[in-house]
């Protein structure tokens, strides 16, 4: 089975790489830090997914929007930009229609910028899977576990079934 892989950025790469992995469909997730062109060329925290055709782009794009702030311009947007990296044109177009599309979900406008992939560092070996080897401590109770709840209740049939909260 072919993968196809886009990135995303959002808030902090822990929650992001716990929500993708929890999904049918995604093979795997880089976690770590990606730039793009212009003046998004510095690195912000973000995620490789890889997935197949069990699960759709609009999908995965989807459940970003959701599992983020979206729609909030915050200090910290250098380091947690809200982003989808496309890898192909192809991609680039789907992404802008379906930010378009998903709009009207959202009582405030969508900031998720769109941007060319460009480089990727990933993060040190301790942050890797994060939810995985400490979905007990702290800060996987008050961040993580209301993400993958979310999931469970808005998009259950994209979700593993081994997945627990």
């Amino acid at each position: 089975m072919e993968l196809t892989k886009i990135a995303f950025g959002g808030g902090c790469y822990w929650c992001t790489e716990a929500v993708f992995q929890s999904l049918i469909g995604v093979e795997k997730v880089a976690q770590g830090f990606i730039s793009s062109k212009g003046k998004n060329n510095s690195f912000s925290e973000a995620v490789i997914v890889y997935f197949n055709e069990n699960i759709a782009l609009k999908t995965l794009i989807e459940i970003h929007l959701h599992t983020h702030k979206s729609t909030v311009k915050h200090s910290m947007r250098n380091k947690y930009r809200s982003a989808i990296y496309y890898f192909t044109e192809g991609q680039e177009k789907e992404s802008q229609h379906v930010l378009t599309t998903l709009q009207i979900d959202f009582d405030t406008q969508i900031i998720t910028q769109i941007l060319p992939f460009k480089d990727f560092k990933p993060s040190i070996e301790a942050s890797q899977n994060y939810y995985i080897k400490n979905s007990q401590k702290p800060f996987c109770k008050k961040y993580i576990h209301p993400k993958l709840a979310l999931i469970l209740r808005e998009f259950s049939s994209h979700v593993k079934t081994c997945n627990t909260i």
